[in-house]
């Protein structure tokens, strides 16, 4: 089993869990979040004073799902959150040990 985690730009969140269910996952858990990159941040004005925006609003999916989806769903994040400007956001893939449904007690691929 693996798990994706992407930070990806707010305005994406719909595309990719789009894409995500034609691939034929149906479970993500996703969380609001804030950071920053390359693309460092960004100066305002708010009333008369000017101010450093260096948290970006982002959004972070995370999926756990069988090690023959990975492929699949990483290619289905990279075509529907890329806008090709800076600031579309990273996937990362790491190993899960163990997943355990606690309703029923089922582990593995079954749990997922």
């Amino acid at each position: 089993m693996k798990k994706i985690e992407a930070i990806i730009k707010p305005f994406k969140l719909d595309e990719v869990k789009e894409a995500l269910h034609e691939v034929g996952l149906s479970g993500i858990t996703v969380t609001e979040a804030k950071g920053f990159g390359r693309q460092k941040g960004h100066t305002e004005l708010y009333r008369g004073a000017e101010y450093v925006v260096d948290f970006l609003p982002k959004v972070k999916i995370e999926i756990v799902l069988s090690d023959d989806l990975v492929e699949r769903a990483i290619e289905a994040i990279q075509v529907a959150a890329k806008t090709g400007r800076i600031g579309d956001g990273k996937i990362f893939v790491s190993t899960v040990e163990e997943a355990i449904r606690i309703r029923t007690g089922e582990t593995g691929d079954d749990a997922i």
